[in-house]
């Protein structure tokens, strides 16, 4: 791999790393600190590399200097030190032997620690998702831009707001005690689903930033099923619904970037490997008693990767759109269940439900539904018109423009 190709690729798999692990040691209070002294790190591998070439194992090069620039940075500033806990006081102390851990288990640690840090109540869940994009993930201020389909400057007076807040109540990052994640890990999954979320359903047409996004959530996803402590069902549903929907990701739009529909899709481009992957996390989520909107959106998801229309698929999706919006009512929740109904049930059936459906005075969920609406309608027309105008052989092909139901 080329320099103007590798670095990028190690700031986006090792900055957060390093990050969480500094963050650690320093406290929040001192987070900007953790992240001059990663992207000095880096600096210097542009410059070094690009006379010297690329050392053999590039990541411990880059962990050896992050380790010598946080040694130097410790002798130097005496104000700092005074400031810092005990236990990095007395490692300042001796600070030949001093020595930055980062090791894998560390780097865990760390970033399970970074993760219950930034996911608090004390700042929006907006603000939760930018910071985690920028400490957990390794993304830059343009990036999120890019994705948010906003200017640099919101971004990071957003990111700025959030720091500050977490400085001003002084959130400690530590290893979470169950007691913790069992408080905190609601806010967590929200944090995490919406990253996802970000990637997955962003209108830019940076085909390669969104996928970035959801990797980056299944990988903090995927870190959390790593834990014992945090290894819990709901954990497992989240990274099984995340399979699923990654697995179509390549058959989700053309080339030009327009979105293909559901039963237009081609299931060849389906990744079978990330389906039984989504399976497999199906099923350790059965393990417990709670069923949450994970759980169920999961196996929404889990019945969309059989292609072929069944009586027993739209019935049991029916089932599981029914109890999600038990558990939580959404406009678009009960306008996709609509379609389901319709495959179930029939569409003159459909259209009378959706009509009854309580709309916000959200634009885009009354667009949502007006299309809803004339979809099934033009569907219901085009079913009478073939039944009493057209033998079987003779049926015309149609196709509706795409719209933002099933895919």
């Amino acid at each position: 791999m080329k320099q103007q190709e590798l670095i990028p690729h190690l700031f986006r798999s090792e900055y957060q790393k390093m990050v969480s692990v500094l963050c650690r040691l320093f406290g929040i209070a001192h987070m900007e600190i953790a992240e001059d002294i990663v992207s000095e790190t880096f600096l210097a591998a542009t410059e070094i590399w690009s006379t010297k070439g690329i050392p053999e194992n590039p990541t411990a090069w880059l962990y050896t200097v992050a380790k010598n620039k946080t040694k130097n940075y410790l002798k130097r500033d005496n104000l700092f030190q005074q400031k810092l806990s005990p236990e990095i006081q007395y490692h300042a102390a001796k600070m030949e032997e001093f020595e930055l851990d980062l090791s894998a288990k560390n780097i865990g640690d760390s970033q399970l620690a970074m993760i219950f840090t930034i996911c608090n109540p004390e700042i929006s869940t907006e603000s939760q998702v930018a910071l985690a994009l920028n400490l957990l993930c390794g993304f830059g201020i343009q990036e999120i831009a890019d994705a948010y389909l906003t200017n640099k400057e919101v971004v990071y007076k957003r990111l700025q707001r959030a720091k500050e807040k977490l400085k001003e109540v002084n959130v400690r990052i530590e290893q979470p005690d169950l007691t913790e994640i069992s408080k905190r890990v609601d806010t967590v999954l929200i944090t995490l689903y919406l990253l996802f979320s970000e990637g997955y359903y962003s209108t830019t047409q940076n085909t390669t930033l969104r996928r970035d996004f959801c990797a980056e959530a299944m990988r903090l996803t995927y870190l959390l099923t790593a834990q014992e402590r945090t290894n819990l069902p709901e954990v497992n549903a989240l990274l099984s619904l995340m399979c699923f929907h990654v697995s179509r990701f390549d058959a989700r739009a053309n080339q030009d970037g327009e979105t293909i529909l559901y039963h237009d899709q081609d299931e060849s481009l389906w990744n079978k490997e990330l389906i039984d992957q989504g399976k497999y996390y199906l099923g350790l989520s059965a393990n417990g008693n709670q069923l949450t909107k994970y759980h169920l959106e999961a196996g929404i998801a889990y019945w969309h990767t059989h292609k072929e229309d069944t009586p027993e698929k739209w019935l049991q999706i029916l089932e599981l759109y029914n109890n999600l919006l038990i558990i939580e009512y959404s406009p678009i929740v009960a306008l996709n269940r609509t379609f389901a109904l319709a495959k179930a049930y029939g569409k003159a059936i459909a259209i009378v439900e959706a009509e009854k459906l309580k709309l916000t005075d959200n634009l885009f969920i009354i667009h949502c539904w007006v299309i809803c609406t004339q979809i099934l309608m033009i569907q219901l027309l085009c079913s009478i018109i073939d039944r009493h105008f057209y033998s079987p052989v003779q049926t015309p092909t149609r196709q509706l423009s795409p719209n933002t139901f099933g895919t």
